[in-house]
């Protein structure tokens, strides 16, 4: 074990020294292009060697019905969070359907096994705190790769970090440490079995194909679907006096600016096409954002 471990983190060391050897042509919306694309390959490196495989051999035994109930286990996990988020965001909607889902699904879908919720008609409204930050007008700033976590930005990575830290959706099921832990990884490779075909979807360079596709999403979360036309669909740039944002925001203070283009989220988002189950299977651990 000691061994695999150190030949994959030595082989980790050799990708990130060449990467850094070759200096990558920043743009407005990845700053920082060469510690993103380092951070990157070091996820590959972890995501073939470790998760990946975990997540073929899951796929192939177990069996697909039960696949669907352990994604719809923590898909109703989730929904705590979106109550939460509708909630902060004032979608009166979506914090009424997302707190009937999880109140109908916990218990006539057997903890959440069975979407039973969906069958009766309520929609499915998907938000984390990211897209909240979003919705209040907080850019998302840079792009940035999370070690292990993959594609995020700025405001989104800051998001993940405040979620992850106050946010404890297993709390409901009264688990001790080791039975958490294990739920995380259940949970982690689920969500790398439902990306395993998407890794063909993937065209010319695989970073700048994964980073354009992660903002265009996310900029589509956060404005539900209802992306302003008024700016480059790459995200909200650096301006020229050096404050995150517009010109707009500049100008009256503001050193984060208005949410009028893309951003960027959790690879694992639901409401993104990476994570249907219905077309995605075989992308690297970026491929993806959680979400959560």
């Amino acid at each position: 074990m000691f061994k695999v471990m150190g030949t994959l983190l030595f082989g980790s060391m050799l990708l990130l020294v060449q990467s850094c050897a070759h200096v990558p042509v920043e743009t407005k919306e990845d700053p920082w292009e060469g510690f993103n694309r380092s951070m990157f390959i070091f996820n590959d490196t972890v995501d073939g060697a470790v998760l990946k495989p975990v997540a073929q051999g899951y796929k192939a035994v177990t069996p697909t019905p039960v696949q669907k109930g352990v994604s719809n286990f923590f898909s109703n996990l989730g929904e705590i969070g979106n109550i939460t988020n509708n909630l902060l965001q004032g979608k009166w909607d979506g914090t009424a359907s997302s707190t009937f889902r999880f109140l109908i699904n916990s218990t006539a879908g057997w903890f959440g096994l069975f979407d039973i919720a969906s069958e009766l008609g309520l929609k499915k409204y998907d938000e984390d705190f990211g897209q909240t930050l979003g919705y209040w007008g907080v850019s998302s700033g840079p792009y940035l790769v999370l070690p292990f976590f993959g594609p995020s930005t700025v405001r989104d990575g800051s998001a993940f970090a405040v979620e992850y830290t106050y946010v404890d959706e297993t709390g409901l099921l009264d688990l001790n440490s080791d039975e958490k832990l294990g739920l995380l990884g259940l949970d982690a490779v689920d969500t790398r079995a439902r990306y395993l075909n998407a890794e063909g979807m993937i065209i010319g360079d695989r970073y700048s194909f994964i980073r354009d596709v992660y903002l265009q999403t996310r900029a589509y979360e956060v404005h539900d679907g209802n992306v302003p036309k008024n700016k480059p669909a790459a995200q909200e740039i650096r301006s020229e006096d050096g404050s995150w944002g517009d010109d707009t925001a500049a100008e009256d203070g503001s050193s984060w600016g208005d949410d009028s283009v893309d951003d960027g989220s959790s690879w694992g988002d639901e409401g993104s096409s990476w994570g249907d189950d219905s077309d995605d299977d075989d992308s690297s651990w970026e491929d993806d954002s959680s979400g959560k």
